[in-house]
């Protein structure tokens, strides 16, 4: 196949599919999934397979398009299908969005990161960037953290040298123990305060 008509094919897919989640972002904003819990849960209801690949697929929405923080998804994942199941889907959700919106910036650059990193944000940390050594250790870091604006960092490394392959691995070991930490501070935390105050 020409390598012209490929580029074309693979671009008309592309667009598709960006047309494709547009759809089904209108869809489920309408649903009022990204910022009702229980509308989320009745969309998922008690499919066993599909309510799964559902939610990681909105896992994935929230941390490409932030409609809402990222806690308060990760918090339904674990309300909804228990601690490691929702931990489980919180994290492959978390990963595959921050490896989508790692490729927008990189691909896009600064003018795109500066339509959906507040200006503020993002001349914050660009002096950390220009100092890529240490900026890697600063990202590795932060991403270890359940309170840092991760999507924003995330995004704002694409614009520096980083290999994709040191990105994921770094992201990947920082999102498992801070969605890790959270998913455990929002189960026995909560046990913790109910039995404070009712016992």
């Amino acid at each position: 196949m020409d390598a012209k008509v490929t580029k074309r094919l693979m671009n008309a897919v592309s667009i598709c599919g960006l047309a494709a989640t547009a759809v089904i972002c209108i869809y489920f904003f309408r649903l009022g999934v990204f910022t009702n819990q229980q509308a989320l849960k009745g969309l998922i209801g008690e499919r066993i397979i599909l309510g799964p690949i559902i939610f990681v697929f909105i896992q994935i929405i929230q941390v490409v398009v932030p409609i809402i923080p990222g806690g308060i998804s990760n918090a339904a994942g674990v309300l909804i299908f228990g601690p490691v199941a929702g931990f489980l889907y919180n994290y492959i959700g978390n990963v595959v969005g921050s490896i989508i919106l790692f490729s927008l910036g990189r691909k896009y650059g600064k003018s795109f990161v500066l339509t959906i990193v507040k200006e503020k944000t993002y001349n914050k940390y660009i002096g950390k960037i220009e100092n890529n050594k240490k900026w890697d250790t600063f990202f590795g870091l932060m991403m270890l953290s359940p309170v840092s604006p991760d999507d924003a960092l995330v995004l704002m490394n694409g614009l520096t040298q980083m290999s994709m392959r040191k990105f994921i691995v770094l992201m990947g070991i920082g999102k498992f123990f801070s969605i890790a930490a959270y998913s455990y501070l929002l189960v026995y935390g909560g046990q913790f305060l109910t039995n404070l105050l009712f016992n």
